[in-house]
């Protein structure tokens, strides 16, 4: 399960460049019984589809913010900090996993990849550009990770509604949401002020984005609908393999 790295900008290093990722992630991808790959940010189109093209699912976690130029807008002047290369490389993963039917997971900025990729936009920031919106951005250290910060609403017949029932409680970290859905980009949860919590592409076998970070819950507070969510990515991954393999041993013995 391919997984794109994030950029650590502190040069704590010695001044090195270097690429991080959360392990909260990678415990939540491995626990589920998946085996994450991590993708650095500096690989050429031709050279990032070699790893694509090996992988069962893509992962696409939290981080920064997205250039509001992928979605046809200036920058506004609460936009946090933002990554050329990065949004690059998930763009393009996105997308390609988004044609091929690749299964996807989407967590908050990943979500927001997601949307933006199917052709939707963003709120830079909710709340100077999202009249009536309550507090989403419970940024640590002020607040712990795993804090609960509100209820959302899930339609019941969406694969998330199907995991976690028609309501759940999550934790926020995110001062950006989904403005303007893209195509095919379907919302399934709702926080009480009606900022869109996650979306599932229609039209796509598994692509899913929540705006929250279950990996943290899924991980650190044993919650069962959190497991259960990455557990059910894992579970397309796996089974997409199977269903490639099968086809591809069915061809080579058409042709024997």
């Amino acid at each position: 399960i391919g997984m794109p790295c994030a950029r650590d900008k502190s040069q704590r290093y010695y001044g090195l460049p270097i690429f991080i990722q959360n392990t909260t992630y990678l415990n939540a991808v491995t626990n589920a019984g998946g085996v994450p790959v991590i993708i650095p940010l500096q690989l050429s189109e031709e050279m990032l589809r070699v790893i694509y093209d090996t992988l069962d699912g893509v992962f696409l976690p939290g981080g920064e913010d997205l250039d509001p130029a992928l979605y046809g807008e200036e920058h506004h002047e609460f936009l946090g900090p933002i990554d050329g290369e990065r949004d690059r490389t998930e763009m393009l993963l996105a997308r390609w996993a988004l044609a091929d039917g690749k299964p996807v997971l989407a967590i908050c900025r990943g979500m927001q990849i997601l949307n933006v990729a199917s052709g939707g936009s963003l709120f830079q920031d909710i709340r100077a550009q999202r009249d009536g919106s309550e507090k989403h951005d419970y940024f640590p250290p002020a607040f712990e990770r795993v804090r609960i910060s509100h209820d959302i609403e899930i339609q019941p017949e969406s694969r998330l509604g199907r995991i976690f029932g028609p309501q759940a409680t999550v934790n926020s970290m995110h001062h950006q949401a989904v403005k303007s859905l893209g195509q095919q980009c379907q919302p399934v949860a709702w926080a009480p002020d009606g900022v869109v919590e996650a979306v599932e592409i229609s039209d796509h076998p598994y692509a899913l984005g929540v705006q929250w970070h279950p990996e943290e819950l899924a991980t650190h507070q044993q919650d069962a609908g959190s497991q259960h969510l990455f557990a059910d990515f894992v579970a397309q991954c796996r089974q997409r393999r199977a269903d490639l393999a099968l086809a591809h041993n069915g061809a080579v013995y058409s042709a024997a």
